[in-house]
């Protein structure tokens, strides 16, 4: 049968893509990688340092500090964020009256804007007025000073002072990381739904044939067949994480950072340096790192815990 269209014409279609992929993505990172060879000022381009922006870093204790705010962000949201999402996925997937409200209810907070929440969560946490410490009063606990304290969370357990990174993030920052595991809660429980929707019911039947229930059944069965979910909810989870930015910006700063700048991370110190002081060419070069930071915590994630998902 002779062909009526010419299969490179499809190619033409594809044009449009590639533009704006090119212009949209492609483009500002090699612009960016360009900027961070150069004392890269409001007046453009200046003098070129090649890779001193970088080593500026090691010299730098603000950009650690965000670093390991950044850090201690990821280490808490991500791990939460799995199993506080799988274990009310696991509860919505009964089907129980009105079950489809709660559903609906869990992901609300997605489709709201993040300056909303952020502005109502900062009201949750005033000192004086807020939801936060009307609780702990009822529960005759001692109020907190939620967004302006600057102690690390385990140092406030304790009661005492630890060294450096043992301090824990500090409270301000550990308040946001309860608000943006609320946030992102709906988005990965949709998810998890969907691939717990998926196991066959033949598996579970066979399972209360032999008698098996429970945690056992979960173990064995939801658990490893649910696997390629939880492993893309962790990566982009991840991900997330290190390019948090908008409920800092909202809820403790200006100045950068809040409280002796404990809740600054990379994002929002990158963007401190390249719009309101206007150094492009140090803000790019914190980019370029944070998307090698990213990239090599994909790759690690890919190379040791995929081969152990389940993809049968």
């Amino acid at each position: 049968m002779k062909r009526l269209i010419n299969p490179y014409i499809a190619f033409l279609y594809l044009i449009p893509v590639f533009v704006i992929i090119g212009l949209f993505r492609f483009y500002p990172i090699l612009f960016s990688m360009r900027a961070s060879l150069f004392k890269w000022g409001i007046g453009g381009p200046g003098v070129f340092v090649g890779l001193k922006n970088y080593l500026h870093f090691f010299s730098d204790k603000y950009f650690w500090q965000a670093f390991s705010n950044t850090l201690w962000y990821a280490i808490f949201t991500v791990p939460l964020t799995l199993f506080i999402s799988l274990l009310v996925a696991v509860l919505l997937n009964n089907s129980l009256r009105g079950i489809g409200i709660f559903r609906t209810i869990y992901f609300l907070p997605v489709v709201t804007s993040i300056v909303a929440i952020s502005m109502v969560w900062k009201w949750i946490y005033h000192p004086e007025i807020g939801l936060a410490n009307h609780i702990l009063n009822c529960l005759h606990l001692p109020p907190q000073n939620w967004l302006a304290e600057w102690h690390g969370i385990f140092e406030l357990m304790i009661g005492g002072e630890l060294p450096l990174f043992l301090k824990g993030p500090s409270l301000a920052l550990f308040s946001i990381i309860i608000m943006a595991i609320w946030k992102g809660l709906g988005y990965n429980i949709v998810i998890f739904l969907a691939g717990l929707q998926n196991i066959p019911e033949n598996y579970y039947e066979a399972a209360e044939v032999d008698g098996a229930s429970g945690f056992t059944v979960f173990k064995n069965i939801t658990w490893p067949l649910i696997s390629p979910t939880t492993f893309y909810v962790l990566i982009m989870t991840t991900i997330v994480s290190f390019q948090v930015f908008a409920p800092v910006w909202l809820m403790t700063g200006p100045p950068a950072g809040g409280p002796l700048g404990t809740t600054n991370v990379l994002v929002y110190y990158l963007f401190d340096n390249a719009f309101n002081y206007s150094r492009y060419g140090y803000g790019s070069a914190i980019s370029l790192f944070l998307f090698v930071v990213i990239l090599a915590l994909t790759v690690f994630q890919k190379k040791v815990i995929e081969p152990r998902v389940h993809y049968g």
